[in-house]
């Protein structure tokens, strides 16, 4: 398929022609669909409408962003995480499935009626996915960029979720209230610097600053756990997303700290890729 898409070509032809080697059939299937304001079932009921110039003009567009690489999330605007609906844009993450792991082990732990705090919420997919799955939570999330608490209030409100956001450098916000949660959850910027993965896929149009510490990746790891026993109730968890790599270093970080039970959990790549342990 050219990245330009010529008027009075029909859907159905559209789909027929072979997607480029830079871009899947699902992809494609998701640009026409954007494009054209098209459910999938649409796109079925609609095969042998032909495109107007308008409508060939916008879908080239869009073709010609991804084949440059950028991420069909930032295209779109939108991804899926936890079974909800996400605005996304390139000042925040796009939320991947491995990330559903924490939430799954937050909602597990969580109490009812307990409080918790997602640090460095970016999109505010974690903390808005906690609040609709347990709205008898108390949930809070704080993020040092305004840009994506916009973003993430703007996720709550879609998804009639009861968010509190805050706007701080870690727990910064909350060190003169003293505030305790029973569970801390994050998923920090782990990459280290220099790491090539942050040269590859979609990662180069991701925001860098939550992605990597520029450093050996375990920095914004550390001060969370170091920061988290002032603000864990007695009893309480921190669960922590990491790099693929990280699993025995975070382990040894929260041993060294005096939290109790810290373990990892596989996702399902069977990577380690949260640790977590809870005071005593």
């Amino acid at each position: 398929m050219n990245a330009l898409v010529a008027a009075g070509t029909s859907i159905e032809a559209l789909q027929r022609q072979q997607a480029p080697a830079a871009m899947d059939a699902l992809d494609k299937r998701i640009l026409i669909c954007h494009a054209l304001g098209l459910s999938r079932v649409s796109l079925i009921t609609q095969s042998h409408r032909l495109l107007t110039e308008e409508e060939a003009q916008r879908l080239s567009a869009l073709l010609a962003r991804r084949l440059a690489g950028e991420p069909i999330a930032y295209i779109v605007g939108q991804r899926e995480f936890f079974g909800l609906p996400f605005e996304v844009a390139p000042g925040v993450l796009i939320p991947r499935p491995d990330t559903e792991l924490l939430v799954e082990l937050a909602l597990e732990r969580l109490p009812p009626g307990g409080s918790v705090l997602d640090m460095g919420t970016g999109s505010g997919a974690i903390a808005v996915a906690l609040a609709h799955s347990r709205p008898d939570a108390s949930v809070s999330a704080l993020d040092i960029s305004e840009d994506a608490l916009a973003i993430a209030r703007r996720n709550a409100a879609a998804n009639q979720a009861a968010v509190r956001f805050l706007h701080s450098d870690w727990f910064c916000a909350l060190e003169q209230e003293r505030e305790r949660f029973a569970l801390i959850v994050s998923n920090p910027p782990y990459i280290a610097s220099g790491d090539r993965h942050l040269s590859e896929g979609d990662l180069r149009f991701e925001p860098v600053g939550a992605l990597t510490d520029h450093a050996d990746g375990l920095t914004a790891l550390r001060r969370i756990a170091t920061g988290a026993t002032a603000h864990l109730q007695a009893g309480g968890w921190l669960l922590m997303e990491h790099g693929y790599d990280q699993a025995e270093a975070v382990r040894a970080m929260l041993t060294q700290l005096a939290y109790g039970e810290a373990q990892s959990w596989r996702d399902l790549a069977g990577i380690e890729r949260v640790t977590g342990a809870r005071t005593h």
